[in-house]
């Protein structure tokens, strides 16, 4: 049997604490929780061992009648997301309905936290790639930021992984090994050490480093 160590939260932006030395250390402040245990899944009735949580609760009518009626069925608030954490033995120890807090980060040492990355939309080869580009004078006209040929060399095509210019960013992203500075289990903060994936108010996913 295993303990649910992951929540679903927030994030609120970054700011600076001091450690047990006295340095001064980047942090960043997520809320998480308060989440909801939407459903129970067992291998009796679906094959896999989990718990939904679901977190920030909406209004009735803002989801689809279907989904409507499921939270209606299991008895509990409609709710924006929903995500599911595996835990064995979780249809002995967990029901719909309990709340899960902050709180079970506190004697936590480590966690990983996944979340969207930043779109910065269609971006060339210097920013995306760091490429140094041509020179700004000698001649040069019009070609300071452009990449290089991507001309074939013996395969006719180009090959795949080829740093060139496309969609920067808005991807999953998941950042391990973040240590816990504090929790404030009263407002359901955790600030982690160094910087999450996302902008501000953006969802991120919580569970402990194995």
């Amino acid at each position: 049997m295993r303990t649910l160590l992951g929540l679903i939260g927030k994030k609120v932006g970054m700011t600076r604490m001091f450690d047990s030395n006295g340095n001064v250390v980047p942090v960043t402040l997520i809320k998480a929780g308060p989440c909801v245990i939407t459903d129970v899944r067992t291998i009796e009735r679906n094959g896999y061992e989990a718990v939904q949580l679901g977190f920030e609760e909406i209004k009735d009518y803002r989801v689809t009648k279907p989904v409507r009626e499921a939270f209606k069925k299991k008895g509990v608030q409609c709710f924006r997301i929903l995500r599911e954490f595996p835990v064995r033995g979780a249809g002995e120890t967990y029901k719909v309905g309990d709340a899960v807090t902050a709180e079970i980060f506190e004697k936590i040492a480590a966690i990983k936290v996944s979340g969207r990355s930043k779109g910065c939309g269609f971006s060339g080869g210097v920013k995306q790639w760091g490429f140094r580009g041509a020179p700004g004078s000698h001649g040069t006209s019009k070609v300071h930021r452009k990449p290089m040929s991507a001309g074939a060399t013996d395969a006719a095509r180009v090959f795949k992984g080829k740093r060139s210019p496309g969609r920067m960013g808005n991807e999953n992203v998941t950042v391990r090994n973040l240590k816990v500075m504090k929790v404030d289990a009263g407002s359901n903060l955790v600030a982690v050490k160094g910087a999450i994936p996302g902008k501000r108010n953006s969802i991120v996913l919580l569970t402990q480093e194995k």
